[in-house]
Order: structure tokens, then sequence, then C-alpha cells
């Protein structure tokens, strides 16, 4: 009997022992797999045609001039919808934008964003409904390797104001202009962990009043992208210094989430760290891609 006992306890043990190393093997097969699907992306990415191009994750509410490291041919559309208190009456932001690239590591961009408010206390006098501009912009990306994963970037935008509808018949079409030169460099770390920056100065002019002051941006971003998708969660810091020493910061975690292999969806919650002027927003971007065709399901 104990030797019954005694072989049982082995047999109990060896397969206890073989459990361990079948299920250690699993998990060694799936690390493997995630590795594999991370690099097959990457590769469909980077390695599909010259020139080199690195996949970066790009930022939902201030977001770039095409990718770094744009390939001719490449285009997106974007259609943005965003709500953002403003203490004493409720802004509603919209935008349409076109992005394409015309040659290698030239992005072009022109968007129209329009803004509509909503009174929410009586006798607070609220900004005019308005079509905010007409806004063009180029990004050039200078800088692009593989072997260190990194893509650098100059860009300028100008945006073209236009004067607020209710007083559109009686005054000049646009109003004042802004000017944007701005730099971005980005990072991937691994095949997950993203960080991009995107600063510059913007100056603005009314054309009747002439110089108006300028305010210094820098964007600070951080994303990680989920294994072998588009799809990532992040945080983007939008932060602003004005002429006259006025600083603004706001907050905005954010989602992208792939639908299809050509249509995506973004998320962001914008979180002010001074509340005096706005308090909490929301944004959604729909973005298509036309020419992106992907083999991976996401």
């Amino acid at each position: 009997m104990k030797r019954l006992t005694s072989l049982f306890g082995i047999l109990v043990s060896l397969n206890a022992t073989l459990l361990a190393q079948e299920a250690d093997s699993i998990k060694a097969r799936l690390e493997e797999l995630k590795e594999e699907r991370d690099s097959l992306y990457i590769a469909h990415v980077e390695e599909r045609k010259e020139p080199d191009k690195v996949l970066h994750a790009e930022p939902l509410f201030i977001d770039l001039i095409r990718d770094l490291g744009a390939r001719k041919g490449e285009a997106e559309w974007n259609v943005g919808m965003g709500l953002t208190d403003k203490t004493s009456y409720d802004s509603y932001r919209m935008l349409i934008e076109y992005e394409f690239a015309p040659i290698d590591r030239l992005g072009l961009e022109i968007e129209i964003p329009v803004t509509m408010n909503r009174q929410r206390q009586r006798n607070v006098e609220i900004p005019s409904n308005r079509i905010e501009s007409l806004k063009f912009a180029a990004q050039w990306s200078f800088f692009v390797s593989q072997r260190f994963q990194t893509s650098v970037a100059l860009g300028y935008l100008n945006e073209l104001e236009l004067s607020d509808l209710n007083v559109i018949r009686n005054a000049p079409f646009f109003r004042s202009n802004l000017y944007n030169p701005f730099f971005v460099a980005a990072k991937r770390w691994g095949n997950n962990w993203h960080a991009l920056v995107y600063s510059g100065f913007k100056f603005f002019q009314d054309f009747k009043k002439g110089f108006k002051g300028w305010e210094f941006e820098a964007n600070s971003n951080f994303h990680y992208m989920i294994s072998g998708t588009r799809n990532f969660i992040g945080i983007e810091l939008n932060k602003g210094v004005s002429d006259k020493g006025d600083f603004d910061m706001i907050i905005r975690p954010q989602m992208r989430l792939a639908i299809s292999h050509d249509l995506m969806i973004g998320i962001v919650v914008g979180i002010p760290i001074n509340q005096e002027r706005e308090r909490l927003s929301t944004f959604f971007r729909l973005i298509y891609e036309p020419d992106l065709h992907s083999f991976l399901h996401f």
C-alpha cells in the first residue's frame, strides 16, 4: 500500500511538472506571437517601400500635417467635433480637414474649423458663431531614421481668420492672420511606447490694427500603442505662454480605435489646470485614410 501511495505521489508530481512546463511553453509562445505580430505591423508600415518611414503615434487634438516621413500619395480626411465648457456658455467646435503628400516626406493640409456657442446664463455676452478661419499648413520631415526609430520635421501653418457671421456683410471677409512656424520630433521606444514633441511660435496680426502679440506653445505627447494594431491610449499636454507672461496647460487623455483598415476614431478629454476661462472639454476625431491597405485585423 505504501508503495502504491508513493508511486501515486510520484505520478502526481510528474504530471504537475509537465503541466507547469507546458504552461511556460504556451506563455513563451504567446509572447513570441505578440512580438511577431508587432514586428509584422511595424514592418508593414516601415518597409513597404522607399523612402524610410518610422511608425509614430500621432496626437489627436493638435495633430500633425500628415505622418512624419510621409510617402508620396498618402492622404487622410478628418472630421472633428468637440464641446468645451466656457464657464458661462458652451462652445461647440467642428472641423473638416484634408491632408496629403504630393511628394515623399512633404505633407500639406487644409482645414476649416467652425465654432458655435450656446448661452447658459442670462445677461452674459457670448462670442458670435463663426467660421473660424481657413488653415493652410505644410510639414517637411528632414530626418527619418529607422535605426534610431526617430523622425524630425519642420512645418508652417498659416491661419486666415474670418469675421463673425453676424457682421460679415459689413466687415472685411478676413479680419486677421496667424503665422505659426513649428518643430516636431518623435521617437518610438521598442514596439509600443511613443513620445512626440510639437512646439513653435504663434504670431497674431490684425489687418486693421497691426501686430497683436505672440504665443509660444510646447506640446508633449506620450502614447502606448496596442500590440499589432493602430489602437493606442495616451496623453497630450498642450502648454502655452503668451507675450504677457500668461501660462496655460490643458491635459488631454486620449485613445484611438481602428474601426476598419481605413477608418479610425479618436476620443479626447480636456482638463485645464486653470479653470478661470474654461472647464472640461471633449473632442472626437473621425479619421479616414483612403490609401491605407492592411493585411492585419484590428
